[in-house]
């Protein structure tokens, strides 16, 4: 199994509440360090063990929100042991149906040959909350962008005329 593969079974076991796929994406004993730099949105700083991270980015998320989708910003990875990319995420909460979009920046770490990762950092730049009316421009934008791999020269081309989406798109090229 690649880095790829363990990279894309994540993004669909948590845009799809989908836990029973986590073991093919992260050895037993991984860790997942959080880093975040907005108010908008909490998580521990650091989850040790699948069953953890599991619970933590697949189940007690999916209690929250829904309509997720999280592209991986770039191209895949080679055939390579660490490996870092940018991510923008639109979402919505399920108790409000208010919109989130935010951007940060994954670094992945393997280390075997099993591709299963075995250091997740997740940092967390920004992350706004939009009123519901916004949701279906927002998520039919999301739903035509290439999945879970983006370039930021579609995203730049594609954003919707929001505002804070467009604010979002730009902050996330100058992270970059």
């Amino acid at each position: 199994m690649s880095l790829t593969h363990a990279i894309e079974t994540y993004i669909l076991a948590k845009d799809g509440n989908r836990p029973h796929l986590m073991c093919r994406a992260f050895a037993a004993d991984a860790e997942l360090v959080m880093n975040v730099k907005t108010d908008e949105i909490s998580f521990p700083s650091t989850v040790k063990g699948l069953d953890g991270i599991s619970a933590t980015l697949v189940s007690q998320f999916a209690q929250r929100y829904e309509n997720i989708y999280t592209f991986c910003l770039g191209p895949p990875p080679g055939n390579v042991a660490t490996f870092r990319c940018g991510w923008l995420v639109c979402m919505s909460e399920k108790g409000t149906g208010a919109v989130r979009i935010g951007f940060g920046e994954y670094e992945w770490v393997c280390r075997d040959d099993a591709g299963l990762i075995s250091k997740l950092t997740i940092t967390i730049e920004e992350m706004k909350t939009l009123p519901s009316q916004l949701g279906n421009s927002i998520f039919q934008w999301a739903s035509r962008l290439p999945y879970p791999w983006c370039s930021n020269d579609v995203l730049l081309r594609s954003t919707p005329d929001i505002p804070a989406v467009q604010e979002i798109v730009r902050l996330l090229g100058r992270c970059r």
